[in-house]
């Protein structure tokens, strides 16, 4: 039997492509910020505060573009969500430039900075979930963590270009004697990169194929041969399913996914600050070494996703179970180390752990439903991935402030406890996702 490479198509590729400059653009403000508090003097409780607003939108609003996709069609969300993330990059890269020239206060030009992430909250949480059911309806049961572990890697590539390219993006004046563009200079950057992927979206990304409200129809693999999944008749007649959280299929996944995103976004938050205070730098000159950590973590990331998951084909009980575990650890070192070699180490084996929960968590909820609910899932997940980011860098920093190993330790607390019970509560339908059949 004369066996092909699986080759990606186009779709594919254009899905990847939005999901990789969400995170580019989310990260490179992620290494920029913690300095640009300190220059601006704003406390560090402020500069976390910045995610949690646009954090708590996202959970409110993804549900609702969910549903919208199931009825509208996942390539209008697209276009939402992309176009969303664009403008609030721009509006964040003029608020952030009004601050470093002296135009607002410190805390004036955060609050408005906050006003450009609610866009982004808002709007920008449209596009993964609208994403994530257009893959799940692209790709068979087998091959479908796989697949949602290869688009799950785009956050981590992007989280490595994002912080790579943005010491670079940090320029000085638009003009001899003009205003000074300096930290807000990567935004501008990844927002000009989203208004390039809107257009390709626009262009070449194909309107689906759908019944009378959307539910997507029999999708090519992403190795380019029919997935055979198609919409059932309850679907097709305008029946969209609802899940809700505490749905006894996916409670458990809901579960995983909130406390690790929680401990996530805890601990990296933190380590910007983390590196400046360990290393006794200057804000500006720790971009480089936090660029570094961060960089790291992504690596491990996609050293997960891109090697370890294929090679290991673990189903998603045990990465949820064996990443848990290893984040635990990561985070431990992260907290403890004194060196910038220490914590990028640490936080290399916490992400390489987080690398294996997100997609066993995402692929275990799409697993546990039919296709007729794969929107009202992907909602839930895209949601449940914002949540953690209402409070979680709040509370990082806050326990950051009291001790700065202590967001760390906490983060690694609560990972082991959910492993204990996620090892408890997963029943053997639950270790073999196949045992759910299609409805």
């Amino acid at each position: 039997m004369n066996m092909r490479p699986a080759r990606f198509d186009t779709t594919f590729i254009l899905l990847f492509a939005v999901m990789l400059v969400i995170a580019m653009g989310n990260t490179a403000l992620q290494t920029v910020l913690p300095a640009l508090g300190r220059r601006l003097g704003a406390p560090d409780a402020v500069v976390a505060a910045v995610f949690s607003v646009s954090a708590l939108l996202w959970v409110i609003a993804a549900p609702f573009w969910a549903a919208r996709s199931d009825r509208h069609g996942r390539r209008a969300m697209v276009l939402v969500g992309i176009g969303g993330f664009t403008l609030s990059l721009f509006l964040c890269g003029l608020f952030l430039m009004a601050g470093i020239n002296g135009w607002l206060a410190p805390l004036a030009t955060f609050l408005a900075f906050i006003l450009g992430r609610v866009i982004y909250g808002s709007f920008g949480s449209a596009a993964p979930p609208a994403v994530q059911a257009l893959v799940a309806g692209r790709t068979s049961r087998e091959e479908r963590t796989k697949a949602l572990t290869l688009l799950a890697s785009a956050f981590g590539l992007g989280t490595i270009i994002g912080p790579a390219v943005a010491p670079y993006l940090v320029i000085g004046d638009l003009w001899p004697g003009g205003p000074e563009v300096g930290l807000a200079g990567p935004a501008f950057a990844f927002a000009m990169v989203g208004a390039a992927i809107w257009i390709a979206v626009l262009r070449y990304l194909p309107r689906e194929e759908t019944a009378s409200h959307g539910a997507a129809t029999a999708y090519p693999t992403i190795g380019g041969q029919s997935s055979g999944a198609s919409v059932t008749a309850a679907t097709a007649e305008g029946a969209v399913v609802k899940i809700g959280y505490f749905d006894p299929r996916i409670r458990i996944w809901i579960v995983i996914g909130l406390v690790m995103g929680h401990a996530q976004a805890m601990t990296s938050q933190a380590v910007g600050f983390l590196v400046i205070d360990r290393l006794a730098v200057d804000p500006v000159a720790a971009l480089e070494p936090t660029g570094l950590v961060l960089m790291m973590g992504a690596g491990s990331a996609l050293l997960a996703q891109w090697g370890l998951i294929p090679l290991l084909d673990l189903k998603p009980r045990a990465l949820a179970l064996w990443g848990m575990a290893i984040a635990a650890v990561g985070c431990i070192a992260t907290g403890t180390a004194e060196s910038l070699y220490g914590i990028a180490l640490g936080y290399a084996l916490a992400s390489l752990g987080f690398g294996f929960v997100r997609p066993g968590y995402t692929a275990g909820s799409s697993l546990a439903v039919g296709p007729e609910a794969q929107g009202a899932v992907a909602g839930k997940v895209t949601s449940i991935n914002g949540a953690a980011f209402v409070l979680g860098p709040s509370i990082g920093v806050g326990m950051y402030e009291l001790w700065r190993p202590l967001p760390y330790l906490a983060a690694a607390i609560g990972l082991v406890a959910v492993t204990v019970y996620a090892w408890i509560s997963l029943t053997p339908s639950d270790r073999d996702p196949e045992a759910f059949p299609e409805r």
